[in-house]
């Protein structure tokens, strides 16, 4: 199976290894696998267009709690799309990590032919897969460095809800060559709703929103990003439980002799020789890893829901 390019592919692991979809323990994603719950109420209406003027106000209940101006954030179908879309409209060469989401080296295909040549330095953080993380200040002298030359900074941010000291989307105004991108599914664990958000200059955004169209997410991406935006509660106690549930997975790894990289609690990186054998024997016991084409030592592990579902994988682990 093609499991290198991103995970969630169930689909192939099942026409590999068998097994129906609910023999199967999913942490080939970084997807939060306690999942913020609509209100029993929400009523959503599937028949109508979404509402420009629901639209506005997810993109307000965004901006305020990532801690932005309003004028500066639009909602987009995914931000796996939006980094597309930025890549289409700036026009320019890329840089990124070596080790880094595939989206990033896709999307800006052509590397600057020299140092001087204006570019996009897209960076990841935290990081993924390896869950490395930059400091506010770091971030920011990389935006001065890149604006020296006429170059843009984007900070792809999908896994910062765990971590929003990190984040540097305050920071976008209309005259700093900035992007940032968000993610709504990766820490509200809902990925299939399809929402993300572009925060940067108002002029890179009315672009952006014109190359969408009307209606670029549905209804209910409208109505569940207003609602989980707005759950203080839950988001608060989520940061919470993550870190706890990362810090038990790092103890079965570490039980099973692989030691965890990274500080995103969404995931885990380990490096081994193994990995590969790791990958096969996990899968035949219907537990679904990340593996990587160009780094063959590497295998990523998201994060189990509950005692249970650990306990399975510390299982595996030990008959692997």
């Amino acid at each position: 199976m093609n499991a290198t390019h991103h995970g969630g592919r169930i689909g192939d692991a099942r026409a590999q290894f068998g097994g129906d979809i609910a023999d199967w323990l999913d942490l080939s994603t970084g997807i939060n696998p306690r999942s913020w719950t609509p209100p029993a109420d929400m009523q959503i209406d599937w028949q109508a267009l979404p509402d420009p003027r629901s639209l506005a106000m997810l993109e307000a209940a965004a901006a305020a709690y990532f801690g932005v101006d309003p004028t500066h954030c639009l909602a987009v179908p995914g931000s796996e799309s939006a980094l597309r879309a930025i890549a289409q409209l700036l026009a320019l060469p890329g840089c990124h990590r070596p080790l880094s989401y595939s989206t990033h080296a896709d999307a800006f295909a052509r590397t600057p032919i020299s140092p001087i040549e204006p570019s996009v330095l897209v960076l990841g953080n935290p990081n993924n897969p390896d869950g490395h993380t930059a400091s506010r200040e770091a971030v920011l002298a990389a935006l001065a460095e890149q604006e020296t030359q006429a170059g843009w900074l984007l900070v792809d941010e999908a896994f910062v809800d765990c971590m929003p000291h990190l984040s540097v989307a305050a920071h976008v105004t209309d005259d700093r060559r900035l992007i940032v991108t968000r993610s709504f599914g990766k820490f509200f664990g809902l990925a299939g709703v399809r929402l993300g958000f572009v925060i940067a200059p108002a002029s890179l955004l009315a672009r952006l929103r014109h190359l969408q169209g009307e209606w670029p997410v549905c209804a209910a991406a409208i109505a569940f990003g207003i609602a989980a935006y707005a759950d203080a509660t839950w988001i608060e106690t989520t940061r919470r439980q993550l870190a706890k549930a990362a810090s038990d997975l790092d103890a079965v790894l570490l039980k099973h002799g692989l030691t965890p990289y990274g500080d995103c609690p969404l995931f885990r990186l380990v490096e081994t020789e193994r990995s590969q054998h790791l990958f096969q024997a996990l899968a035949r016991k219907h537990i679904l890893t990340r593996a990587f084409a160009d780094h063959p030592r590497l295998l990523r592990s998201g994060l189990p829901g509950n005692a249970d579902t650990l306990a399975r994988l510390d299982w595996a682990l030990a008959d692997g």
